[in-house]
């Protein structure tokens, strides 16, 4: 026989929280407390009552209470492994990038230690891109002739060569 359910502390709060919640997982993290409690469903029962596996389900109830009991922080509210908040990156881009929002051009290399040196902390050149496109830089394409091209002298060989 299954051991009785614990957690019967955070009951009210999980009701409150499963008419509350803003996501799908706050919803099946509340119903995951919930159900064994008021409902007296086995782990099995509510695995398959919320749509998730038996041990996500534990795992979801047990981070829940834990938060609850403040044995556990609760998450930071960030994307996954973000180096600052959106609006924080959009502030960072504003101040490095004054003179190329007027037309100037980006050569995104130089940029990285001024975007580190603003976060505090180390930063990848494929993260910076990254952001860079988050907040609507974009790679243009490159220009149609090298500035050091002489047109008059590419006409000439132009005309000069062998036919193809």
């Amino acid at each position: 026989m299954a051991r009785k359910a614990s957690g019967q502390e955070q009951l009210d709060w999980a009701r409150a929280r499963v008419s509350q919640a803003k996501t799908v997982e706050e919803l099946r993290a509340a119903q995951a407390v919930l159900l064994p409690l008021e409902l007296g469903l086995s782990m099995k029962q509510t695995a398959l009552a919320i749509g998730r596996s038996v041990g996500a389900t534990c795992t979801l109830r047990t981070r829940y209470i834990q938060v609850l009991n403040g044995r556990r922080p609760a998450s930071r509210g960030k994307r996954n492994r973000a180096k600052a908040s959106l609006e924080r990156e959009a502030q960072i881009l504003d101040e490095v990038l004054r003179e190329a929002a007027t037309g100037g051009v980006v050569i995104v290399p130089p940029l990285k230690p001024q975007v580190e040196a603003k976060l505090g902390q180390p930063l990848a050149l494929s993260t910076l891109y990254q952001m860079l496109a988050r907040h609507g830089w974009r790679k243009l394409a490159p220009a149609k002739r090298h500035v050091k091209a002489d047109g008059a002298v590419q006409q000439d060989w132009k005309k000069n060569s062998a036919p193809s």
